[in-house]
Protein backbone atom coordinates (compact mmCIF):
# COMPACT_ATOMS: atom_id res chain seq x y z
CA UNK A 1 0.00 0.00 0.00
CA UNK A 2 1.21 3.28 -0.28
CA UNK A 3 1.63 6.38 2.42
CA UNK A 4 1.31 9.66 1.98
CA UNK A 5 3.93 11.89 1.51
CA UNK A 6 3.50 14.10 4.33
CA UNK A 7 2.44 12.46 6.87
CA UNK A 8 1.79 13.75 10.56
CA UNK A 9 0.22 13.40 14.28
CA UNK A 10 -1.56 16.20 16.07
CA UNK A 11 -0.03 16.78 19.24
CA UNK A 12 -0.78 19.38 21.80
CA UNK A 13 -2.30 21.01 19.78
CA UNK A 14 0.43 21.21 16.49
CA UNK A 15 1.66 18.86 13.47
CA UNK A 16 4.32 16.45 14.92
CA UNK A 17 6.04 14.75 12.08
CA UNK A 18 6.85 10.94 11.70
CA UNK A 19 10.37 10.13 11.81
CA UNK A 20 11.76 8.34 9.16
CA UNK A 21 11.43 4.60 10.18
CA UNK A 22 7.82 5.47 11.36
CA UNK A 23 7.23 6.65 7.83
CA UNK A 24 8.77 3.36 6.43
CA UNK A 25 6.34 1.31 8.48
CA UNK A 26 3.35 2.92 7.36
CA UNK A 27 2.93 0.90 4.44
CA UNK A 28 3.20 -2.20 6.52
CA UNK A 29 0.92 -1.14 9.39
CA UNK A 30 -1.90 0.24 6.88
CA UNK A 31 -1.49 -3.14 5.42
CA UNK A 32 -2.46 -4.44 8.54
CA UNK A 33 -5.19 -2.78 9.09
CA UNK A 34 -7.09 -3.20 6.12
CA UNK A 35 -6.29 -7.07 6.20
CA UNK A 36 -8.27 -6.83 9.44
CA UNK A 37 -11.79 -5.49 7.41
CA UNK A 38 -14.75 -7.61 6.51
CA UNK A 39 -15.11 -6.01 3.43
CA UNK A 40 -12.78 -6.43 -0.01
CA UNK A 41 -10.66 -4.01 -0.51
CA UNK A 42 -8.49 -3.74 -3.71
CA UNK A 43 -5.69 -1.12 -5.22
CA UNK A 44 -5.64 -1.64 -8.68
CA UNK A 45 -4.12 0.61 -11.94
CA UNK A 46 -6.09 2.18 -14.39
CA UNK A 47 -5.73 -1.17 -16.49
CA UNK A 48 -6.72 -3.08 -13.65
CA UNK A 49 -3.08 -4.43 -12.50
CA UNK A 50 -3.45 -4.97 -9.15
CA UNK A 51 -1.10 -3.53 -6.08
CA UNK A 52 -2.72 -4.93 -2.89
CA UNK A 53 -5.48 -7.13 -1.98
CA UNK A 54 -6.52 -7.36 1.72
CA UNK A 55 -7.05 -10.78 2.81
CA UNK A 56 -11.23 -10.92 2.03
CA UNK A 57 -9.92 -10.01 -1.29
CA UNK A 58 -7.69 -12.64 -1.62
CA UNK A 59 -10.55 -14.87 -0.87
CA UNK A 60 -12.84 -13.57 -3.06
CA UNK A 61 -10.06 -13.70 -6.22
CA UNK A 62 -9.09 -17.28 -4.69
CA UNK A 63 -12.85 -18.13 -5.19
CA UNK A 64 -13.49 -17.01 -8.45
CA UNK A 65 -16.91 -16.52 -7.81
CA UNK A 66 -17.32 -13.10 -9.46
CA UNK A 67 -14.01 -11.52 -9.19
CA UNK A 68 -10.87 -13.46 -10.52
CA UNK A 69 -7.09 -12.48 -11.23
CA UNK A 70 -4.96 -13.65 -14.29
CA UNK A 71 -1.09 -13.07 -14.07
CA UNK A 72 -1.81 -10.01 -11.85
CA UNK A 73 -4.81 -8.30 -13.50
CA UNK A 74 -7.94 -8.16 -11.94
CA UNK A 75 -10.59 -10.02 -13.92
CA UNK A 76 -14.68 -9.65 -13.68
CA UNK A 77 -16.06 -12.69 -15.16
CA UNK A 78 -19.30 -12.20 -15.96
CA UNK A 79 -19.86 -10.55 -19.00
CA UNK A 80 -22.48 -7.71 -17.67
CA UNK A 81 -20.34 -7.19 -14.96
CA UNK A 82 -17.54 -6.89 -16.69
CA UNK A 83 -19.27 -3.72 -19.17
CA UNK A 84 -20.50 -2.18 -16.02
CA UNK A 85 -17.05 -2.20 -14.20
CA UNK A 86 -15.21 -0.83 -17.04
CA UNK A 87 -17.44 2.07 -17.58
CA UNK A 88 -16.70 2.60 -13.74
CA UNK A 89 -12.73 2.83 -14.01
CA UNK A 90 -13.14 4.99 -17.01
CA UNK A 91 -15.17 7.49 -15.12
CA UNK A 92 -12.28 6.89 -12.03
CA UNK A 93 -9.86 7.93 -14.65
CA UNK A 94 -11.69 10.67 -14.41
CA UNK A 95 -11.94 11.17 -10.93
CA UNK A 96 -15.32 10.41 -10.51
CA UNK A 97 -16.61 7.91 -7.69
CA UNK A 98 -18.84 5.05 -9.19
CA UNK A 99 -21.25 1.87 -7.39
CA UNK A 100 -22.02 -0.87 -9.29
CA UNK A 101 -23.66 -4.57 -8.36
CA UNK A 102 -21.95 -7.32 -9.46
CA UNK A 103 -24.09 -10.81 -9.57
CA UNK A 104 -23.65 -14.32 -10.91
CA UNK A 105 -25.05 -17.50 -9.36
CA UNK A 106 -27.42 -16.04 -7.13
CA UNK A 107 -24.62 -14.20 -5.37
CA UNK A 108 -24.34 -10.85 -5.62
CA UNK A 109 -22.83 -8.09 -3.83
CA UNK A 110 -21.79 -4.20 -4.61
CA UNK A 111 -18.81 -2.43 -5.39
CA UNK A 112 -17.29 1.06 -4.87
CA UNK A 113 -14.97 2.01 -7.45
CA UNK A 114 -13.34 5.17 -5.80
CA UNK A 115 -10.64 7.03 -7.83
CA UNK A 116 -7.13 8.05 -5.37
CA UNK A 117 -5.11 11.18 -5.92
CA UNK A 118 -7.75 13.10 -7.67
CA UNK A 119 -6.01 16.32 -9.45
CA UNK A 120 -7.97 18.18 -11.52
CA UNK A 121 -7.62 17.66 -15.49
CA UNK A 122 -4.60 14.79 -14.48
CA UNK A 123 -6.08 11.11 -15.58
CA UNK A 124 -6.25 9.30 -11.96
CA UNK A 125 -3.75 5.97 -12.55
CA UNK A 126 -4.71 4.32 -9.25
CA UNK A 127 -8.43 3.35 -8.03
CA UNK A 128 -9.43 1.54 -4.60
CA UNK A 129 -12.21 -1.00 -5.36
CA UNK A 130 -14.31 -1.72 -2.21
CA UNK A 131 -16.70 -4.33 -2.13
CA UNK A 132 -20.03 -5.14 0.17
CA UNK A 133 -19.90 -7.95 2.62
CA UNK A 134 -21.59 -11.29 1.03
CA UNK A 135 -24.03 -11.45 4.83
CA UNK A 136 -24.08 -9.91 8.25
CA UNK A 137 -22.83 -12.97 9.76
CA UNK A 138 -19.36 -12.40 8.08
CA UNK A 139 -18.75 -9.79 10.04
CA UNK A 140 -15.93 -10.26 13.19
CA UNK A 141 -18.04 -8.32 15.39
CA UNK A 142 -21.43 -10.37 15.03
CA UNK A 143 -20.32 -12.83 17.25
CA UNK A 144 -19.63 -10.64 19.98
CA UNK A 145 -22.79 -8.75 19.46
CA UNK A 146 -25.04 -11.69 20.42
CA UNK A 147 -22.84 -12.39 23.22
CA UNK A 148 -22.48 -9.84 24.59
CA UNK A 149 -26.76 -9.60 24.39
CA UNK A 150 -27.08 -13.29 25.76
CA UNK A 151 -28.85 -14.19 22.69
CA UNK A 152 -29.00 -18.17 21.79
CA UNK A 153 -27.98 -19.91 18.62
CA UNK A 154 -31.39 -20.07 17.21
CA UNK A 155 -32.01 -16.28 18.13
CA UNK A 156 -28.81 -15.73 16.53
CA UNK A 157 -29.93 -17.27 13.44
CA UNK A 158 -33.36 -15.16 13.32
CA UNK A 159 -31.43 -12.23 13.43
CA UNK A 160 -29.10 -13.19 10.26
CA UNK A 161 -32.45 -13.78 8.55
CA UNK A 162 -34.04 -10.38 9.63
CA UNK A 163 -30.89 -8.60 8.42
CA UNK A 164 -31.16 -10.27 4.94
CA UNK A 165 -34.66 -8.63 4.87
CA UNK A 166 -36.59 -11.64 5.19
CA UNK A 167 -40.18 -11.47 6.50
CA UNK A 168 -41.50 -13.35 9.52
CA UNK A 169 -42.97 -15.85 6.83
CA UNK A 170 -39.93 -16.97 5.15
CA UNK A 171 -37.73 -17.14 8.21
CA UNK A 172 -40.50 -19.89 8.78
CA UNK A 173 -40.02 -21.87 6.13
CA UNK A 174 -36.26 -21.72 6.44
CA UNK A 175 -36.10 -22.58 9.68
CA UNK A 176 -39.20 -24.82 9.39
CA UNK A 177 -41.22 -23.79 12.40
CA UNK A 178 -44.30 -21.91 13.11
CA UNK A 179 -44.32 -18.34 12.58
CA UNK A 180 -45.94 -17.44 16.20
CA UNK A 181 -42.29 -19.65 16.61
CA UNK A 182 -40.78 -16.99 14.76
CA UNK A 183 -42.56 -13.90 16.20
CA UNK A 184 -41.14 -14.95 19.76
CA UNK A 185 -37.70 -15.10 19.10
CA UNK A 186 -38.13 -11.53 17.67
CA UNK A 187 -39.88 -10.41 20.84
CA UNK A 188 -36.83 -11.71 22.73
CA UNK A 189 -34.08 -10.37 20.42
CA UNK A 190 -35.72 -7.30 20.90
CA UNK A 191 -36.01 -7.61 24.59
CA UNK A 192 -32.52 -8.36 25.39
CA UNK A 193 -31.12 -5.68 22.90
CA UNK A 194 -33.51 -2.98 24.18
CA UNK A 195 -34.42 -2.41 20.57
CA UNK A 196 -37.71 -0.57 19.81
CA UNK A 197 -38.70 -2.69 16.91
CA UNK A 198 -36.99 -4.76 14.20
CA UNK A 199 -35.99 -1.95 12.30
CA UNK A 200 -33.84 -0.04 15.27
CA UNK A 201 -32.72 -4.02 15.88
CA UNK A 202 -30.99 -4.28 12.15
CA UNK A 203 -29.74 -0.88 12.03
CA UNK A 204 -27.88 -1.67 15.37
CA UNK A 205 -26.29 -4.68 13.74
CA UNK A 206 -26.01 -2.42 10.34
CA UNK A 207 -23.49 -0.42 12.00
CA UNK A 208 -21.43 -2.79 13.62
CA UNK A 209 -17.59 -1.91 12.73
CA UNK A 210 -16.40 -4.02 9.52
CA UNK A 211 -14.24 -6.45 11.45
CA UNK A 212 -12.92 -9.46 9.39
CA UNK A 213 -13.61 -12.91 11.88
CA UNK A 214 -10.88 -14.89 13.13
CA UNK A 215 -9.59 -17.91 10.95
CA UNK A 216 -11.40 -21.33 13.70
CA UNK A 217 -8.27 -22.60 15.13
CA UNK A 218 -7.89 -18.19 16.56
CA UNK A 219 -11.45 -18.21 18.06
CA UNK A 220 -11.18 -17.96 21.81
Amino acid sequence: MYALQQTGLLEGGRQASLGEAELEATPTLLALLVDELAHGVLLVTAQCRILHANQTARRELEHAVVLGADHGELKVLMPADAKAFQHAMAKAVAGKRSLIKLATDGVDFTMAVVPLQRQPGVPCERMALVLSRLGVSESGVFGAFARSHGLTQTEEQVLVFLCRCLSTPEIAVQMKVAVSTVRSHVRSLCAKTASSGVRELVNRVAILPPIAPLPLGQIH
